[in-house]
């Protein structure tokens, strides 16, 4: 009998999946970190806030009212309006709710959106630094990934005049997130405007506007896509809940999209899950009704930390930082500190960066080769005050000894 490999059984599919430099980084410093170590982790980009009162509240009485059944596949009549209006009020956005649809997470938004529109071989046009996600599930979606790059001296922003360029018959996705992760970069009304009038003159191209960070916004208003004329039909707006209102474990995000783009995107998610859970469904609706003094204490909260995160990282000779606009990250150019050396250790990538920093300095931060950037990291300050200014310190006293 022949022997059986059970690796050889996987598809081409998941054996191109690499494991995120995110994850790997996280799991070393929790490595570190159980095996006794001080580890200051500027890596995960999750809250370190609770979920307010009032939305856990909520959570509790809809589990208490029966909430714990199936929902409905694209979501709750009563949450989707909500939706609908706040989108109306807040963003200017005209979607009725049967052009949203609740997710299991943003993920799971942006992979419906990339199976329903689609086919193998269309092009996608991805603005670098870019999040994770996003090449590989265009990948896994058929999709060619289109990469445009821009870097600190462009503030992190792809220009339309560049997009223009990159398009072609087979463009069906342009992928803008703003403001973005891993950058912090915020694309204003003027720039936005320009990329609508690229993508408007292609008949078959269409935005997926990533705007999970709507709610940290620092210094501008956050501008959605969907809002510009001509662009309602062209663009499928993915969000959920979140970094806004520190519901990361939640797991509730959304689409709003043309009906005929969200239909397609709610039969996709009934082939492979469901409605997502229906208790936190209800939270929801108290989450955009409510109170917002919590999520506007964390706005500040993460304001004053990129303050402070910037202003430290720019006294450390060899790096560059852009002031993010908004998120809780920063994304500074650390492309001087590549190839030299401690000791007999050579510096000869930002992946050998991160992992020095983690194994010799106990600060855990990710390669901007997670993100399409090979000359950056990014460090989170979803964290703490003293936490960030720790890390700082060790980061400092590091490059210090870099020859």
């Amino acid at each position: 009998m022949p022997a059986f490999d059970v690796r050889q059984s996987l598809s081409r599919r998941t054996e191109a999946i690499e494991d995120t430099a995110i994850i790997r980084m996280a799991q070393k410093a929790r490595d570190l970190q159980a095996a006794g170590h001080d580890v200051v982790s500027l890596t995960i980009g999750e809250p370190d806030f609770d979920t307010p009162v009032h939305i856990r509240a909520a959570a509790t009485r809809a589990m208490e009212a029966g909430f714990t059944h199936y929902a409905p596949g694209a979501g709750f009549p009563e949450l989707r309006a909500a939706l609908s209006k706040n989108l109306k009020a807040e963003n200017g956005i005209d979607c009725p709710p049967a052009g949203i649809v609740m997710t299991n997470g943003a993920k799971q938004a942006i992979a419906n959106a990339c199976f329903a529109v689609l086919d193998p071989g269309d092009e996608v046009i991805i603005l670098a630094p870019y999040w994770a996600s996003y090449e590989t599930t265009v990948k896994m979606a058929g999709g060619v990934p289109v990469v445009l790059h821009a870097g600190l001296e462009d503030g992190f922003k792809v220009s339309a005049d560049r997009i223009a360029k990159a398009m072609t018959a087979r463009t069906r996705l342009v992928m803008i997130n703003s403001p973005s992760n891993p950058t912090g970069a915020m694309y204003d009304h003027a720039e936005l405007q320009s990329i609508a009038a690229v993508v408007t003159a292609h008949p078959h191209a269409l935005v997926m506007a990533d705007e999970i960070y709507e709610y940290i916004a620092f210094d501008t208003a956050h501008v959605s896509m969907a809002a510009l004329p001509g662009m309602a039909e062209r663009t499928i707006t993915i969000n959920g809940f979140s970094k806004g209102f520190a519901m990361t474990g939640w797991r509730l995000g959304w689409s709003a999209s043309a009906e005929p783009v969200a239909r397609a995107m709610a039969k996709l998610q009934g082939a492979f899950s469901a409605g997502p859970n229906a208790f936190v469904q209800q939270a929801a609706i108290a989450a955009l009704e409510g109170p917002r003094d919590e999520v506007e204490k964390m706005r500040l909260t993460y304001r004053r930390r990129r303050d402070v995160i910037t202003d430290l990282l720019a006294k450390i000779p060899g790096i560059r930082v852009h002031r993010p606009a908004g998120t809780f990250y920063v994304f500074p150019d650390v492309s001087a500190l590549i190839g030299r050396t401690a000791g007999n250790h050579l510096i000869s990538s930002v992946e050998d960066l991160c992992d020095w920093l983690l194994d010799e300095h106990h600060v855990a931060t990710i390669p901007g080769t997670a993100f399409g950037d090979a000359n950056s990291i990014r460090l989170s300050f979803a964290t703490s005050e003293t936490e960030i200014r720790k890390g700082l310190m060790r980061v400092a006293e590091a490059v210090a000894r870099l020859s």
